[in-house]
């Protein structure tokens, strides 16, 4: 990670650590590195959530972008998917979306797609980074030669028109559709409308003052209970689907009232796409976090596991360099490389539903493969983050993989933003996994 750039874009706090000064020579940095390869007419995409520092922010970087002489076309309030969607649709020069995603209403992020939809890789990310400093250096067109700034709805159209087909008939489902106060907040229930569904909105509402605040897929208690009480009156299928603050990722609530998290998703859509034929290399992309029981529900599938680093870039780029097409992680990030280039919420929603309606079973029918193992997260601080890879450390997590065998799995890292380190666990009995990494976390606090 660099000085400005993380794991998803610049993220801060609003106003204090991403100021409207920082977005404006993000703007124009970015605006110039991306010259390099794009025609000056092709126009720079913006899009933004609900959060009430977005309107700031965003003034601040489409005057960095148009500083340049590159035009901007202005998105509204969209799903950070629809950024990337139509930024390829319309083969504009870049996109940008400013959100945070499912981080605090305080905080606010900035992130590029290059012209294709992709996330920028990270060469281009440090180019970009290397101008921020020094903006003022590069040029400023005058007179007709500034980027003239255009505002539009109607693009999202090409979104919702994508999801549309990818859809099947859902007359006679009740979908209760949280959208977290954020950037689905008119997108998810209409596309389920328009599917035939009958929609129960829950924080659907442009309200940037509670944005992923007890709702959403953080919080799943509201969703939960909603879905219950429509389970008991209603005679059709009923499902609850949650997204985050800017919709790139979906939890879900099945026809049980029981949560679905990623992992429950990837294995019913992975095994649909097997079964069609559609998982090149039938393989899966996940992370060092997916479940052991979802690797093994994939296996007993024919289907092999292949983790990266936790992150959606980081599953993508995994996904590309493979020749794999699908993927994703537990938080609710699936990417189908054949409908989308980023990690998409509504997507995953309508793909989902659409795959229990051509089944004609029910999403815990479907589900029902996967039994997930205990889990132990033990966050051990440490005055140095190298006592990870010490001798003693070593020969302890040595210890503990003989002990789980091939019934679970180990897995020590530091973090990458505090001074801990991160001792994973997760095995087929609760008690061993528990005492497995209290073993491996008192080798690590040992050392000091």
């Amino acid at each position: 990670m660099g000085k400005y750039f993380g794991t998803d874009g610049v993220r801060g706090v609003a106003n204090a650590d991403l100021t409207p000064e920082l977005a404006y020579a993000i703007g124009r940095a970015g605006a110039a590195v991306i010259a390099h390869d794009q025609p000056l007419d092709k126009p720079i995409v913006v899009g933004r959530d609900t959060r009430l520092s977005g309107p700031m922010l965003e003034g601040a970087i489409v005057a960095g972008i148009a500083s340049t002489g590159r035009n901007v076309v202005q998105l509204g309030i969209v799903p950070t998917p629809a950024v990337a969607a139509i930024t390829s649709s319309i083969e504009a020069a870049a996109g940008v979306m400013i959100s945070a995603s499912h981080n605090p209403i305080e905080d606010n992020g900035i992130k590029f797609f290059a012209a294709d939809g992709f996330k920028l890789s990270d060469a281009v990310e440090n180019e970009i980074e290397s101008l921020i400093d020094g903006h003022g250096d590069l040029p400023r067109p005058t007179g007709l030669d500034i980027g003239i700034v255009t505002q539009t709805r109607g693009l999202i159209d090409n979104y919702f028109a994508k999801l549309v087909a990818a859809g099947a008939d859902l007359s006679g489902w009740t979908v209760v559709v949280d959208a977290a106060f954020g950037a689905a907040y008119l997108v998810g229930p209409k596309i389920f409308e328009r599917l035939g569904a009958r929609v129960v909105a829950l924080h659907c509402e442009d309200d940037g003052s509670r944005i992923n605040v007890d709702c959403g897929a953080t919080n799943l208690t509201v969703l939960r209970s909603r879905v219950r009480e429509e389970i008991a009156r209603s005679t059709g299928p009923v499902a609850g689907v949650a997204f985050d603050g800017d919709a790139d990722r979906a939890l879900f609530v099945d026809e049980t009232g029981e949560v679905m998290s990623g992992d429950h998703v990837m294995l019913v859509l992975a095994r649909d796409l097997a079964q069609r034929g559609e998982l090149p290399g039938n393989t899966v992309v996940g992370t060092v976090m997916s479940n052991m029981g979802f690797e093994k529900a994939l296996e007993r599938e024919g289907i092999r596991l292949v983790r990266a680093a936790v992150g959606d870039r980081y599953v993508l780029e995994a996904l590309r360099g493979g020749g794999y097409r699908f993927g994703g992680e537990q938080s609710g990030h699936v990417i189908d490389l054949e409908r989308g280039t980023t990690g998409d919420g509504p997507m995953t929603a309508v793909t989902l539903l659409s795959t229990a309606v051509r089944a004609r079973r029910t999403l815990h029918a479907l589900a029902s493969g996967l039994s997930v193992y205990p889990q132990v997260l033990l966050n051990v601080r440490v005055a140095d983050k190298a006592v990870a890879d010490h001798p003693t450390v070593r020969d302890a997590i040595a210890a503990a993989e003989r002990e789980l065998a091939d019934q679970g799995r180990i897995l020590v890292r530091p973090s990458g933003t505090e001074p801990l380190v991160r001792v994973m666990v997760e095995s087929n009995d609760g008690p061993r996994t528990q005492a497995v990494a209290e073993s491996v976390a008192a080798a690590i606090r040992a050392l000091g």
